[in-house]
């Protein structure tokens, strides 16, 4: 009868990646932080940010869609960083801000935040008849 092959003897030391004799690496990134958040969706918080800002002045503006698309469809002579388009049939007014355009226009994710802002009262004005100005006091002084 042929016994089954001895088990090879036990390894005295764990193998795990520490070469250094420094203990494991914590974390990466402490809980509460995202480790990837991609930049689309940086921008579309940027984008509801700004819409907050202005709802608890405007609050109609709860019943508008706001919209983030990479860019425009339609290439005209310039290019546009947003549109508004009022109801339709069924349909609510609705607010584009267009990612790409802004992000090119913008050097610095706090540049970006105000472009944003712009571009979001400006279609917000644009959408209810009004001056930018009226529509957020501090538009166009940061």
């Amino acid at each position: 009868m042929d016994s089954p092959a001895p088990s090879p003897p036990p390894d005295p030391r764990p193998r795990h990646r520490d070469r250094h004799g420094r203990g494991m690496r914590g974390p990466l990134a402490p809980p509460q932080v995202p480790l990837s958040v991609s930049r689309s969706e940086t921008f579309s918080d940027l984008v509801q940010d700004s819409v907050e800002r202005l709802e608890r002045r405007w609050p109609q503006l709860a019943e508008v869609d706001f919209v983030v698309q990479d860019a425009p469809v339609t290439f005209e002579d310039t290019v546009p960083l947003g549109r508004a388009v009022s109801a339709a049939k069924g349909q609510p007014a609705q607010i584009v801000v267009y990612r790409r355009p802004v992000e090119i226009r913008s050097k610095s994710r706090d540049e970006r935040a105000l472009l944003v802002h712009e571009v979001v009262v400006e279609q917000v004005a644009e959408l209810l008849g009004l001056s930018p100005e009226s529509v957020d006091p501090r538009y166009g002084q940061d």
